[in-house]
This record gives C-alpha cells, structure tokens and sequence, in this order.
C-alpha cells in the first residue's frame, strides 16, 4: 500500500510505505546545495549562512500547502487572512498542490532556486531539504519557540550531524493508536480491558485469537492484516531492533529479534491469525473490520469515521486503547510540518508567519475540522482533546487517547528517509518467503539486509 499524500486523515500502522523518489530528489538538491555552497553536515559556515531577523515583519512570502484545497480552502484564507489583519506590511501568496507529484515538484522548485518561503513538509521532503541544507533552523532564527510545542514533535525536526538545530515548525500530527472489537477478544479468552503493550504481546494475543477465529466453523475471523509493507520498519524498532549504523550508511537490521518477528509471523500466517492474502496484497483495512472479519482495527483515530459510517455494528463493538509501544515506549507518528527557506528574503514574515499557522488556537480550529491533532502544547492542552463524552465513543476516546499518547510518548517518525519505497519492496519480499515457509526465516532477514545495503550503496554513490 503506496503512501497517499492526501487529506490529513491516515491509517498509521498500515500506511507506512513511501512514495519517496530519494534518488531523484536527493541529487537535485545535492546539485543545488553544491551550486550554494552548502554542506551536508551544518558546519560554521553553514551556520553563518541562517538567515538573520530584522526585527520588521514585512515583505511579500509564497505559501504552499499540500493538498488542503478544496476541503479546508476557507480554513486557510481565514488563517491568512488574519495574520495579514495583524501585520499589514506583509502579502502571503498562498499555493495549494495536488499530492500527487508534490516531491517530484519540490525537486523542479530546488533546480530553479524556486522553493516557497513557507512550505508544508511531510517525512520526507523534510528530511532530503533539511539534510542538504535547504531549510532554515528555526531555533535559531525563533529563539524561546520550543516551549510553545510539544517535546516529541519539536524533537522530530532535528536532524543528524546539525547538532541543536531545529528545522521547521511542528503543524498537525496524527499518532497510531490500538483499535479492537471487544466481542471476538472476549471469544478469544482476552481481557477486553488489558490490551497487548509490545509487539510480542500483540503476537501472544493473535494467536490466542486465531484459536478462537479457526475453530469448529473454520476462517469465521482472523487478528490482523498480514501487511509486512505496512508493519515494518515500525514492529522492529518497537522490538529494539536497530536499523541504520549511526552515520545511516548501512542496514543493521540482521539480528535475532528480527529473525524472531519472522518466526513468529510465519507460525501465526500458518495458523489463519491473518488473512491469506494479506500478505502480498493491501485489503481494506476498515472494511474487512467492519465486516467482523478482523480483531485488531484500524491505528489511526481518522480511520473510525469510516468505519462508524460504514459498519455501525462492528463500531459499536469497538474498543480504543494506546498504541502498541513496545520496552522503549515509542509509538508511530504521522507529521507535518512548516519549513522557512533557508535563503527567504522576508524571514521575519516567514517565521512568524509559520508560528501563526501553528499556533494553538490555529491548530486547535484544524483539528475540530479534521481528525489531526496539535502538536503545538497549548493546542493539546484544549479541553476538546480530553473530553471523553460518556466514555464509549470510539471516535472520541481515540482523540483523548491519541492527545495523551502525544503529552507522553516517544515519537519516532514513521520510516527513516533511506528505508525507501525500493529498500522497502526488497525487504517485504524476503518477509513474504519467510512467513509462507519458502526460506527460513534467518535467511530471509539476511537476504533482506543483503539486498537493502545494495540499493543503499547505489543510491548513495548516486549522490
């Protein structure tokens, strides 16, 4: 299942594959950075080259948004609207682009030296501009913004080698949460009450449940969707498992968690835990949830609008719990985010017009059109986000779940930026051999590491 970039409503656990073409962009802007003078790594030279403030908010900025026009159109032009109420002296030029092709177009805009002043960064358009120096660090340019964030999500704008460095402002975030239905955990002998904490756990539940699913009538319901493109790289860090060295320049993932994640998919796959063809196929997540075919449900709180419009039944059943977070406490995160062009003529506008946008009353407002949330503090703090009705909503305990999963949790992005679409499709390839039994399941995350430093190698030596 692709990454859709789409209105901000997403299924975290399942969503996680990339339609990153890191090659592509990385080389472009790498060809831009050099043209500037811009190392990889944020050196003294890199730092004088920040830009500074005037202590004058003026001057004309483009801001473009990704794929928010037609639905939020009127939420936009009120937010701009009303900065440009507060600062007269400044005209924001606001553009909207389609999902599709929006890195593909950040890499046309960085030939050209044609990047926004503001622009709207999912994972991994901000980590190839940030890397390669095309980004402003906002720390430096907004000294004291930090308190105004959440911790998690101010700390997911850091970036490797640039020490302190922050660079962009936290906007919207959607962490995963843990949805089931009630009836078939109770089938199953589960405590509705005492939902699984860490990936093994989750393991121990599945197949507790498939006992229950293949019984006398056989297939009458499985666990969880099989989806090894969607759970991975996230079920191995939540094990422990390390992924990159620390300078990123190779896959370590070969180690015996890794090997006992396989073993233990490829005995619940055996069993009828998870649909057959889950494996090498993405089925309707909310749909076969809603059909009672599933106990685990949907790990996005956006999610459950489908299924509570759809399937009103299984809704009903449906109970919210935290994320699967494994011993380091850490659980996914969809973010987006607010960078300032590392060169913008206007960084006084710009910056200040990034902190407006994500300000909590803003973000607050977004969040009661859309199921996102703030990560900016005061924004969470809102009473919205911890009223939790009579206590069996689904929909709303998500959103008190995941405002307090963000208060507390780790965040880790999704997907490191080199676990991309084609070291992710290589990967899933030696998991699918694995789970069906074809090779044994330390041969396969062997051939997997194998092939993934291969794709590693060649799109480094590219760069």
């Amino acid at each position: 299942m692709t990454r859709r970039h789409l209105a901000p409503v997403r299924n975290v656990r399942h969503d996680r594959s990339r339609i990153v073409l890191a090659t592509a962009l990385a080389g472009a802007l790498m060809s831009v950075t050099a043209a500037c003078g811009v190392g990889g790594a944020e050196d003294s030279s890199a730092a004088e080259g920040q830009p500074k403030r005037s202590g004058k908010v003026s001057g004309e900025i483009t801001f473009r948004t990704l794929q928010l026009k037609p639905n939020f159109t009127a939420y936009v032009q009120g937010v701009i609207d009303a900065f440009e109420k507060k600062y007269p002296d400044v005209k924001v030029t606001w553009e909207d682009v389609p999902g599709d092709g929006y890195n593909e177009k950040l890499v046309a805009d960085a030939q050209a030296g044609g990047l926004p002043d503001v622009v709207n960064l999912n994972t991994d358009s901000f980590q190839l501009l940030g890397e390669r120096g095309m980004l402003a660090d906002v720390a430096r340019l907004d000294p004291g913004v930090a308190k105004e964030y959440v911790p998690g999500a101010w700390e997911q704008y850091k970036l490797p080698g640039k020490g302190d460095g922050v660079y962009a402002y936290p906007w919207y975030v959607t962490p995963e949460i843990l949805t089931y239905n009630k009836d078939l955990f109770a089938k199953a002998g589960l405590d509705v009450n005492k939902p699984p904490t860490g990936v093994e756990q989750f393991f121990d539940y599945a197949e507790r449940i498939a006992g229950a699913g293949t019984g006398a009538s056989g297939g009458r319901f499985a666990a969880f969707m099989a989806d090894p493109k969607g759970r991975l790289p996230g079920d191995w860090q939540k094990m422990g498992v390390p992924i990159l060295d620390k300078k990123k320049s190779r896959f370590v993932f070969d180690t015996p968690k890794a090997v006992e994640w396989v073993q233990r998919m490829k005995k619940l796959y055996a069993m009828g835990a998870m649909p057959k063809e889950s494996l090498t196929k993405a089925d309707d997540l909310a749909q076969l949830y809603g059909a009672g075919k599933l106990a685990f449900g949907p790990g996005s709180p956006g999610v459950l609008k489908d299924v509570k419009r759809n399937s009103p039944s299984a809704y009903g059943k449906t109970q919210v719990a935290k994320a699967v977070t494994g011993t380091l406490g850490h659980i996914g995160v969809y973010t987006q985010s607010l960078g300032v062009r590392k060169d913008t003529k206007h960084p006084d506008a710009a910056a200040e017009f990034a902190k407006w946008v994500t300000n909590g009353p803003n973000q607050v407002a977004f969040s009661k059109q859309v199921t996102i949330y703030p990560s900016n503090a005061k924004g969470l703090a809102d009473p919205y986000f911890a009223d939790r009705g009579d206590g069996k909503d689904p929909e709303t305990m998500a959103r008190v779940v995941g405002a307090e999963e963000l208060k507390s949790a780790q965040l880790d992005a999704n997907t490191p930026v080199e676990w991309t679409t084609q070291v992710g499709d290589a990967v899933v390839r030696e998991m699918q051999k694995g789970i069906k039994g074809e090779e044994e399941p330390a041969t396969a995350v062997k051939n997997a590491q194998e092939a993934a430093n291969k794709i590693l190698a060649q799109q480094q030596k590219r760069q």
